[in-house]
């Protein structure tokens, strides 16, 4: 499937009534939004409200319910990860995903597998290192050794080199030391200047959105606010569950939610009308 360069109305990535998860009912449901091309979006939510599955969606990694997912106008709902990438969507999942025991240079000639031929993997090692020269010095150091945030670098880098519209990133600060928290926003915010579109689940709510053109707030499986990030930053809900703000009463506003759950939200699939309901 061949698509367009450049979006015609800026938009990259629409979602509209996507409903997806993983066995009979799903994680996230009825959600809609779209990215506009050269934007950084970041989504925040408590734990189990459905954001590591939204992004998994995107690539294809989830069980489609019902909606859309159209990448640069065109509908990609149906098609698996591998043609994903081959339009252009990159993704690096939560967690550690480099090869621990293989030096910084190998990793990052396996991240370029997708090219044909030596001189076009070389070609691209050495463009990746001149976006990120850090990992110039690193090359004979195996990826287990580095820091944690040097590894999300590499990490990233690996998946850049197939050469992504749409970058997607996974918790990349989770785990790691403020300093190499600020390395990671540093580099989104690098990569944003490039005019990457990125979108990006964040539990570090206050250093993702500070980057941000826009914030999504996710709960139970659902959007709870979307709006421009300073928006959403200045939000006195978002400031007392996300942010270290204090509520009138102290209590949490947005109520965390565990796995799988689905508190609040209707049956699935939806129950057609009883015989004789008015």
């Amino acid at each position: 499937m061949a698509v367009p360069d450049i979006a015609a109305d800026g938009i990259i990535l629409e979602l509209d009534g996507l409903s997806v998860g993983y066995t009979d009912e799903p994680v996230v449901v009825d959600f809609s939004t779209a990215i506009r091309v050269g934007s950084v979006t970041t989504v925040i939510g408590p734990n189990g409200a459905g954001k590591s599955t939204l992004l998994r969606a995107v690539y294809g990694l989830t069980r489609h319910f019902a909606g859309s997912v159209r990448f640069l106008g065109q509908a990609i709902e149906r098609l698996p990860p591998r043609e994903r990438l081959k339009l252009g969507i990159g993704f690096v999942p939560q967690g550690r995903c480099n090869f621990p025991l293989m030096t910084v240079r190998e990793n990052l000639e396996l991240g370029a597998y997708t090219l044909r031929g030596a001189a076009a993997v070389t070609a691209a090692v050495e463009q990746t290192l001149a976006q990120f020269p850090l990992l110039a010095s690193k090359l004979s150091v195996l990826a287990g050794n580095l820091s944690g945030g040097e590894q999300q670098i590499l990490e990233t880098a690996m998946v850049l080199e197939a050469g992504p519209r749409l970058l997607l990133l996974d918790e990349p600060s989770l785990g790691l030391s403020p300093a190499n928290q600020d390395q990671i926003f540093a580099t989104i915010a690098e990569l944003r200047g490039r005019g990457l579109t990125i979108l990006v689940v964040e539990q570090n709510a206050h250093g993702a959105l500070q980057i941000s053109d826009t914030g999504i707030v996710m709960e139970l499986g659902r959007i709870f606010m979307a709006g421009p990030a300073a928006e959403v930053i200045a939000d006195p809900r978002i400031k007392v569950a996300y942010l270290g703000g204090e509520g009138p009463t102290g209590a949490r506003l947005l109520a965390p939610c565990g796995p799988g759950s689905r508190r609040g939200l209707p049956p699935w699939p939806p129950q057609p009308p009883r015989a004789g309901a008015g």
